[in-house]
C-alpha cells in the first residue's frame, strides 16, 4: 500500500482555491481513483504540517469536507493523523475533535453498502452509501460544496421510504424525509458537507 499523496494535494488545492476549485476533479489522478485497493488516504500528516520540510498544509474551512471524502467512501484505507485529534499545540493549532467525531460515528455505523456518486456540478457534489443488511439502519448522504449552499437530489434506496434523515455533524439543524422512490433533496451550507443519516 502507497500514501496517496497526490490526493492530499488536491485538497491542498481545494483548500486554497475556494469555490474556483472544480469538486467534480477532486479524485483526478491519484492512487485513490487508480487503484483504490492499495491506497492509503489522508488529509495531513507530520511531514505536511506547518513548519516542516514538506508543508502543505490543507486550510482549516475544508478540513472537514476532506476527511469526509477518505472517511466515508468506500476507496482506500484512511487515516486520521494525530495533530488534527490531539492538536498541535507548538504551533497553536486546535484539534478538531468535534467535528471528526460525527464523521468517524457514521463511518462505523453507517457507511456500508453501494455507492453512488454525484460528482456533476463545479462546486457541489454527493453521494450516498445504501447500506446493508449486518448494519442496522446503515446508509448515508453526504453532501458537500466549496461555493454557496447547495444540494443535491440523490438515492438512497427504497428501503428508507419515509424515513427521516439528520445531519449527523449539526452544520444542519433541518431534517430530510425520503421519498417514495428513495430518493431525497440533501442541503449543506456554503463551504461546508453535511452528512445524513437516519433518524
Amino acid at each position: 500500500s502507497l500514501f496517496d499523496v497526490p490526493l492530499h494535494y488536491n485538497f491542498l488545492k481545494a483548500s486554497n482555491e475556494g469555490n474556483k476549485f472544480d469538486m467534480r476533479t477532486i479524485f483526478d489522478n491519484t492512487l485513490t481513483k487508480d487503484n483504490p485497493a492499495k491506497s492509503v488516504t489522508f488529509v495531513d500528516n507530520h511531514d505536511s504540517q506547518p513548519g516542516q520540510s514538506l508543508e502543505s498544509w490543507v486550510q482549516g474551512w475544508f478540513r472537514q469536507l476532506a476527511y469526509a471524502l477518505i472517511l466515508l467512501r468506500q476507496d482506500g484505507y484512511p487515516c486520521v493523523f494525530y495533530g488534527d485529534w490531539y492538536g498541535i499545540p507548538h504551533d497553536e493549532i486546535p484539534d478538531m475533535r468535534p467535528r471528526l467525531l460525527p464523521l468517524l460515528e457514521a463511518r462505523k455505523r453507517c457507511a456500508y453498502g453501494r455507492q453512488n456518486d454525484y460528482f456533476d456540478h463545479a462546486n457541489t457534489i454527493g453521494w450516498t452509501r445504501e447500506g446493508d443488511d449486518g448494519h442496522e439502519n446503515s446508509g448515508l448522504a453526504c453532501v458537500m460544496t466549496n461555493g454557496k449552499e447547495g444540494s443535491k437530489r440523490m438515492y438512497v434506496g427504497e428501503k428508507f421510504r419515509g424515513a427521516t434523515f439528520r445531519d449527523i455533524t449539526g452544520n444542519r439543524e433541518d431534517t430530510v424525509v425520503i421519498g417514495d422512490d428513495g430518493s431525497a433533496e440533501f442541503r449543506c451550507n456554503g463551504g461546508s458537507v453535511s452528512v445524513w443519516v437516519r433518524r
